[in-house]
């Protein structure tokens, strides 16, 4: 198969600035990963500037091989129980407005990582308590347990990505995932916030075969478990191992979609070729839901 070109909309500026700088070196001392660089994010450099970050926790090794991702598979090592702290006094040090904490799959982990994740949240919260916390998470096996850990350690933000439509997810991801266990682990977390001023949130890949009928689809899924925040973005294939590209996505699709999804009821939807489940989390979080009480 050919590759396509890519279009001019998916083009962006190299990473740069004092803020991206000395937030890359930090994490290089204190021995951190971002997966804005396992998975070659292209919003690094804004994300990083602006003050957003995603850090990932457990490791840089996955116990599973979805065929889209860039993050690599295999045994992870044995735990780092200092991890927690060393993402605190980062996140600390920097004055990072908003973090994600996300993490490689961990099916090797009896609680799939669930319970550093919940020390995590835990450490930034005492460490730097004006920092708002998104955890994206794995499905942890559909272990509700371990669902309910990590929401009650108190993130502003628990999203689980779907990733594709329902008749692609054995084609796109991992055989142990499923479109089932991702909409249960997000039906759990909304379930366990028990009307807290939180959210949920998951993201779609676009140009992997997907229709528009099944996008609506999906869409209508995510609403029947009053999941609040959807985003949509380009997928763009990491390398020549992965999972072919079948088309770029016009940029008016992606408003057509966003468009849709406001009108389903999702609070927010940030929808475009260079939008990542994290993009920009912070900036909408801060501004519009919580609003003067961020301030």
């Amino acid at each position: 198969m050919q590759a396509l070109r890519k279009p001019n909309w998916l083009k962006v500026q190299a990473p740069g600035g004092d803020r991206y700088v000395a937030l890359k070196k930090r994490m290089r001392a204190l021995q951190l990963n971002t997966v804005c660089e396992e998975a070659r994010c292209p919003n690094i450099g804004e994300c990083w500037s602006s003050g957003t970050a995603t850090v990932m926790i457990l490791g840089e090794i996955c116990t599973r091989g979805c065929r889209f991702c860039a993050v690599k598979s295999g045994q992870p090592p044995l735990l780092d129980r200092e991890e927690p702290g060393r993402v605190a006094e980062a996140i600390r040090d920097m004055a990072l407005d908003y973090v994600v904490i996300t993490s490689v799959d961990r099916d090797d982990l009896s609680d799939g990582g669930s319970t550093i994740f919940s020390q995590t949240i835990t450490a930034v919260q005492q460490q730097a308590p004006n920092t708002l916390i998104e955890v994206l998470t794995p499905d942890f096996a559909g272990d509700v347990d371990a669902v309910n850990r990590v929401v009650d350690a108190g993130p502003n933000v628990f999203a689980h990505n779907v990733e594709t439509v329902e008749r692609l997810q054995r084609t796109v991801r991992d055989a142990r995932c499923s479109y089932p266990q991702s909409l249960a682990v997000l039906a759990q977390a909304k379930k366990r916030f028990q009307g807290r001023r939180a959210l949920t949130k998951t993201s779609i890949m676009l140009g992997v075969g997907e229709t528009e009928p099944e996008v609506i689809q999906c869409m209508k899924d995510l609403r029947t478990i009053d999941c609040d925040v959807v985003t949509f973005g380009q997928y763009l294939r990491p390398t020549p191992k992965h999972l072919p590209l079948s088309a770029f996505i016009e940029p008016e699709q992606f408003d057509r979609y966003r468009d849709m999804a406001l009108e389903m009821g999702f609070v927010y939807c940030a929808s475009g070729p260079l939008v990542r489940s994290s993009y920009r989390a912070g900036e909408y979080f801060l501004r519009d839901y919580l609003g003067e009480e961020a301030a």
